[in-house]
């Protein structure tokens, strides 16, 4: 496939050493991303061209030294007709790009290919000699922990390794690193999966799959399709979630090197080529010779407390981490080590207080339904903070399904109105708030107080939004940092919020009927 700007063969440059000088490219994003591929391709001796839609003024500075043309397009119009001008020999585009974008659109109706980051980083994986392993991490929910995990694992076995991709270090950069990194951890979102033709782990997982980013994705038909990208090619182990059916749908439809291997995990007894828990010890029955009759210990659940890693959606995340790094060969030993020093990550089901009997726990980063039913089902009685940006996920069947351990719930973002609505239909018992304020320095203090006045000895206070935190703050890290200040203010006898502007729907006569 070739352009009229070089003429160049586009798909067989698959190695740092092959001749990428004098290579048009058109770079679709100014972010982490689209200035790892600019940085990165300006090295190699190609001609990157960065098109984007908002200014960076320290990106576009470091750029201009590096003689990297910089397009700010005040519109999708404009940005398509720059797009078009350059006539580019390859297009790679940033993952905050959804297919349906006006950008990309023109970009797929072009005579050139379209490559995210994580392709481009495939192909030059050999910068430094013979290339890393890359472990593959995706799902809908526990991504960021598992590649946390895995990476933890490997260095307390004396390797090298670096978790990077989704998980906020460019896998470009990881790979441009002079510390020559022996072992990659690759978080993978769907978004950068959609655009991957050529990756080929040495171990891949798809952790769970439902529905989540489908009005980026068109649908949950190709969200899957996305996910199951990562299993194409692997080389030595394909893991899947034993309870999440369409984990191992995706690794029987994908197309995989010869001898890999089918690995499951779940916190039941497992058979031959699984990971699981008996009598309360985590085991590998997958890496050993005798695996027909015995186990390896790992770790137990006991040993796990302390870490914050024993609720049930954590220990699958322990075992699909531990999974992945024994097919790499990491010893058990090591994978013990890890585990007693590791901490899980903020705003990842971290307790944040407990007073009076009542826990305080920012899950933050619950920011899909899937996450957030993982979440309330390690509590008992939930006073639940929820809501945010929902995405286009319908929150119904969430709130159906664990009405019965919710004490109330405190409601918040611009999606409220549809969290109201399934309160209405399928809980109608549970005493819900709704938090109606603009000022996004008050959400948060008066939703603390709010179900505060609901908790009582034994509760837990939940912030599992099962939304996106965009519309009312920076992050879902922003969110859960203002859970926890709101949280320690209430407690230490602070200047309480006022409740004006909330809305107790179970103080209304005939509040079921709303």
């Amino acid at each position: 496939m070739t352009r009229e700007g070089t003429g160049r063969e586009v798909d067989g440059l698959r190695s740092w050493h092959d001749d990428w000088t004098g290579l048009s490219v058109a770079v679709l994003g100014l972010g982490k991303t689209g200035f790892s591929v600019a940085d990165t391709l300006a090295e190699l001796g190609a001609k990157p061209h960065v098109i984007a839609q908002s200014h960076d003024d320290e990106r576009e500075r470091i750029l201009e030294v590096l003689d990297v043309p910089v397009t700010i397009a005040d519109s999708d119009e404009s940005a398509v007709d720059a797009l078009r001008a350059l006539e580019a020999d390859l297009i790679v585009a940033s993952p905050g790009f959804a297919p349906s974008h006006p950008l990309i659109v023109a970009a797929d109706a072009l005579d050139a290919p379209v490559w995210g980051d994580v392709e481009l980083a495939w192909r030059l994986r050999d910068k430094f000699g013979d290339p890393a392993p890359w472990l593959a991490v995706t799902g809908t929910n526990g991504k960021t922990t598992t590649t946390q995990l895995a990476a933890h694992m490997g260095l307390a076995a004396g390797i090298r390794t670096a978790p990077c991709g989704n998980i906020g270090v460019p896998v470009l950069d990881v790979l441009r690193d002079p510390a020559e990194f022996q072992l990659l951890v690759v978080e993978l979102s769907s978004f950068q999966l959609h655009s991957l033709h050529s990756m080929s782990a040495h171990a891949a997982v798809v952790l769970n799959i439902a529905d989540d980013h489908l009005d980026w994705h068109g649908g949950a038909e190709a969200y899957r399709a996305a996910k199951g990208r990562v299993y194409e090619r692997a080389q030595i182990a394909c893991v899947y979630n034993k309870g999440d059916e369409a984990t191992l749908d995706l690794v029987e439809a994908a197309d995989v090197v010869e001898g890999c291997r089918a690995i499951g995990f779940g916190t039941d007894v497992p058979g031959p080529s699984d990971f699981g828990v008996v009598d309360g010890i985590l085991v590998d029955r997958a890496f050993l010779d005798d695996r027909a009759r015995t186990a390896l210990e790992l770790t137990t659940l006991e040993e796990l407390r302390p870490r914050g890693l024993s609720s049930k959606h954590l220990v699958e995340d322990v075992l699909a981490a531990a999974a992945l790094v024994r097919a790499v060969g990491v010893p058990v030993a090591a994978i013990s080590e890890a585990l007693s020093t590791f901490s899980v990550d903020r705003h990842r089901h971290e307790i944040v207080a407990e007073a009076a009997g009542v826990l305080w726990v920012d899950d933050s980063k619950a920011t899909n339904v899937h996450a957030a039913d993982a979440s309330l089902a390690a509590h008992r009685s939930v006073v639940w903070l929820v809501g945010g940006l929902l995405k286009g996920v319908d929150i119904a069947p969430l709130v159906a399904k664990h009405a019965g351990r919710l004490r109330g719930a405190v409601a918040l973002g611009t999606s409220r109105s549809e969290v109201a609505d399934a309160f209405a239909q399928h809980a109608p018992e549970v005493a819900f708030i709704e938090i109606d304020v603009s000022d996004t320095d008050s959400i948060m203090g008066r939703a603390v107080a709010e179900a505060a006045r609901l908790a009582q000895d034994g509760d837990t206070v939940l912030l599992a939004p099962a939304a996106a935190s965009m519309d009312q703050f920076v992050s879902y890290s922003d969110r859960g940092q203002r859970f926890a200040l709101a949280v320690a203010s209430h407690l230490e006898g602070g200047r309480h919020a006022e409740t004006e502007g909330s809305q107790d729907r179970t103080s209304e006569p005939d509040a079921s009927a709303e």
